[in-house]
């Protein structure tokens, strides 16, 4: 199979993402399986050669995907050379990094965009500093959506072929409570499904996880389950979906990961970030679906603290531009 374009944006040039792109990009695997291509500042990659346990690559600065040299030990560039290393904060929350940040993705959403890759991988960004450089938007859920003109993304967490959508994400727990609605979930059932279909995935059932302990046990616990999830979930079955619930969060995880599931709809942020990360925190990885281009991602954070020592892992952002090669071919038909 010829192997696809994924674009990389370097996160935030403070924090970890430019080490783990290099340790990522020098993996044989990686090379073998992908043409990826960095959307960064050259100046911060040769800063970060100089850290401890990192990789020196030869950065080749390219304009286009296709003018890249994808042979083992080289790192293909696009250049945006948006940083000031006379100001270069590392480790700290700044602005001219924010900034930085947001274009490195914005371009990469540009070329994914045009068909000129198959998919974007994209590394830790800050959101102080996004704030702090003027940049109106929380996260990446919230670019992708704007730049792709998708009014509201689905997040998709893949760890070890188990599966899980979210209803509510980046609310107080107090507002997802009132988000969980009947009409909200199915919605959510159905763009999840067709999200799954674009995926490739067909067969199988959706489970819905309950909110309250033992799924509220018929009122004892909460209406929630009764008011809402129950009624929509029959609603959806009358009008053919495979799809059962509420089945309690205690169980319906194990039972996803065992295979009784396609996926799960988590009804809160915690509910299925704690499933997914305490099976393995490294290899849980976030898709945005529901867009017209594929996104894949590490699910940490920018890591200030470790900055320039060499320490961060790179086995997500291995895992994300794994998981990006995998469903990739489904985006490009």
């Amino acid at each position: 199979m010829e192997r696809p374009y994924i674009a990389i944006p370097l996160g935030d040039p403070a924090g970890i993402g430019p080490e783990i792109v290099l340790k990522t990009l020098a993996e044989p695997e990686i090379v073998a399986m992908a043409k990826c291509v960095v959307v960064g500042d050259a100046k911060v990659l040769k800063n970060a050669m100089t850290f401890p346990n990192i990789p020196a690559l030869t950065i080749k600065v390219i304009n286009e995907p296709e003018e890249g040299d994808y042979s083992e030990g080289v790192l293909n560039l696009i250049d945006l050379d948006n940083i000031d290393m006379a100001k270069f904060p590392l480790g700290q929350v700044d602005g001219m990094c924010g900034k930085a940040a947001y274009e490195y993705i914005a371009k990469c959403i540009e070329l994914a965009n045009a068909k000129k890759v198959a998919a974007v991988s994209t590394t830790p960004v800050n959101k102080e500093s996004f704030k702090a450089g003027g940049v109106n938007f929380i996260g990446h859920t919230e670019i992708f959506g704007a730049l792709t003109g998708t009014a509201d993304p689905l997040t998709l967490f893949e760890v070890h072929g188990m599966r899980v959508f979210f209803l509510t994400r980046h609310v107080s727990l107090r507002q997802a409570c009132d988000l969980i609605t009947k009409e909200r979930i199915k919605d959510y059932v159905r763009r999840c499904t067709e999200a799954l279909r674009v995926l490739g995935i067909t067969e199988g059932t959706m489970a819905i996880a309950g909110l309250n302990p033992h799924s509220g046990e018929h009122g004892l616990f909460g209406w929630e389950e009764v008011n809402e999830v129950i009624p929509a979930v029959e609603e959806l079955q009358k009008e053919g979906f495979d799809v059962a619930g509420p089945i309690g969060a205690d169980s319906v995880f194990h039972q996803a990961l065992q295979g009784r599931y396609n996926s799960v709809l988590s009804l809160y942020h915690d509910q299925g970030h704690i499933a997914t990360k305490t099976l393995d925190f490294e290899r849980t990885i976030a898709v945005t679906a529901g867009m017209p281009i594929l996104r894949t991602s590490v699910d940490h954070g920018t890591a200030l603290d470790i900055a320039g020592t060499g320490k961060a892992s790179a086995v997500s952002m291995i895992e994300a531009v794994r998981l990006a090669v995998k469903y990739a071919p489904n985006y490009m038909r």
